[in-house]
């Protein structure tokens, strides 16, 4: 068997080739009315047809949320099969934005459906929900490393909700977001030039210089654009880990579509003032 190249080092390559900037694909419904598209399936596919047509072959990753095709049922869940396919086939990497999290069997098909390379939905990584136990994610490890796919875990999430889990402090002092960390650098030891497991880490949680954020993985920053933070913002938050931050904008690009060049002009944007921000 050929042996795959894993995750974290396409990632890194694609990084350092196109920037960092993870564009979200939310064709939520008022993101869709304001393309003058009608809330089915005909403007479904328009919409993730143009945004995969104008940015695949110049940004590093799409992040298609699930939710909004998943809506639609299983014809939603084909123009998402395409979606993926067709940002693939043009060299970006694929996050699907999924947020799966079970146990035993269940959690098992859930990483066959996204992380198996046999898999109509196959990607190239997939973020995943550890609070039924960390552990519990053991399947979606297993099958990640064997594809060469990668993971990102929630770890400290841009929500104000999620403090009260994600900050909560365990019997040994350590926060439960700082246990997902630690669980996290211990997937990655080693690996060169970056682990395939990363965490989602809010780009809008100022100061977070009280956790360690060095994983040797990527973290999934979103909050970038529509939701205040800035690429500027980045070192502060971030730290010396500020590298391999992946930061994620959504409603910040694809507020400009239609407009193929508005697209692509807003990402080119975006990704420039990433790159100078992380190699200030």
């Amino acid at each position: 068997m050929t042996a795959v190249t894993p995750f974290g080092s396409r990632l890194r390559a694609a990084m350092d080739a196109r920037g960092p900037l993870c564009v979200g694909i939310d064709p939520h419904a008022a993101l869709l009315a304001s393309w003058g598209l009608d809330d089915d399936i005909a403007g479904l596919e328009r919409f993730s047809r143009t945004v995969v047509d104008a940015l695949a072959e110049s940004v590093a990753v799409f992040k298609p949320q699930a939710a909004f095709f998943e809506r639609f049922g299983s014809r939603g869940v084909a123009v998402l099969e395409r979606t993926v396919a067709d940002a693939r086939a043009a060299g970006t990497l694929v996050v699907m934005d999924a947020k799966r999290g079970d146990i035993g069997s269940t959690m098992a098909a859930y990483a066959a459906a996204f992380l198996d390379p046999t898999s109509p939905l196959f990607s190239d990584a997939l973020t995943v929900s550890p609070y039924l136990g960390y552990g519990s994610l053991k399947p979606a490890f297993d099958l990640a490393r064997e594809s060469g796919a990668g993971l990102f875990v929630l770890a400290l999430t841009s929500n104000p909700e999620g403090a009260e889990v994600q900050r909560a402090v365990r019997e040994d002092g350590r926060t439960i977001g700082a246990t997902m960390l630690a669980h996290l650098a211990a997937e990655n030891a080693g690996a060169e030039p970056m682990g395939s497991f990363g965490a989602v880490v809010g780009a809008t949680l100022g100061d977070l210089s009280s956790f360690d954020l060095d994983i040797n993985g990527p973290l999934l920053a979103p909050g970038i654009g529509a939701q205040g933070a800035t690429a500027a913002d980045l070192p502060a938050v971030f730290g010396a880990a500020v590298a391999n931050v992946v930061p994620n904008v959504s409603r910040g690009v694809l507020k400009h579509g239609p407009d193929v060049a508005a697209l692509r002009a807003s990402a080119r944007r975006f990704a420039d003032e990433v790159r100078e921000a992380v190699s200030a």
